[in-house]
């Protein structure tokens, strides 16, 4: 497709400008006498706890626990209900594999979501009672990699369980599937 001549004049006009304006701030900026400074500390309260420094904890709690959603339906719950866990199954080894990174990934995401839920009451409260099942899953990535079906149903109870008490707490999660990298990485 051709390009009309006018638009290639302008282009080139605008970037020759953008080029010569920043060339001339760079040479004011060397060649100014700096004077010294003094910083000076503002006099601005700060947040006492952890919980108060934590800005849009309900908004990284349903972030951070729909990635945990996620990574648990796409990797673990589905792959279960398919039954690729069992003996035999195509394609079983893969997916233990992938099932054991996505447990991994679903216990960190669980628990960056109860830090982020610190910072906000309701939510807070609302996940008090599920700070034992969330650290009962520390093991479970294990126990998927080996097969073992009732791993991926504590999972699966488990994020039931934070979606309710988001809910609960006025803080909706819906699953969001992680990418490959995310799921790698762990974050």
């Amino acid at each position: 497709m051709p390009v009309p001549i006018r638009r290639l004049a302008v282009a080139l006009t605008v970037c020759c400008a953008l080029l010569a304006g920043s060339t001339a701030w760079a040479a004011g900026q060397e060649t100014a006498p700096r004077s010294p400074t003094v910083a000076v500390a503002a006099a601005t309260p700060s947040p006492s706890t952890s919980a108060e420094k934590q800005k849009f904890a309900k908004t990284r709690f349903v972030a951070n626990a729909a990635l945990a959603a996620g990574a648990t339906y796409e990797w673990i719950w589905k792959p279960y209900k398919e039954g690729k866990f069992k003996k035999g199954a195509h394609g079983r080894k893969a997916t233990l594999v992938k099932a054991g990174l996505a447990g991994a990934f679903t216990y960190n995401r669980l628990k960056a979501a109860v830090r982020n839920a610190k910072g906000d009451p309701a939510l807070s409260k609302a996940l008090a009672p599920l700070q034992a099942a969330i650290a009962n899953l520390k093991d479970l990535p294990a126990k998927l990699r080996k097969g073992d079906g009732s791993a991926a149903n504590s999972f699966n109870d488990t994020i039931n369980k934070v979606k309710e008490a988001g809910k609960s707490a006025g803080a909706n999660v819906k699953d969001k599937v992680p990418s490959t990298s995310q799921l790698n990485s762990g974050s």
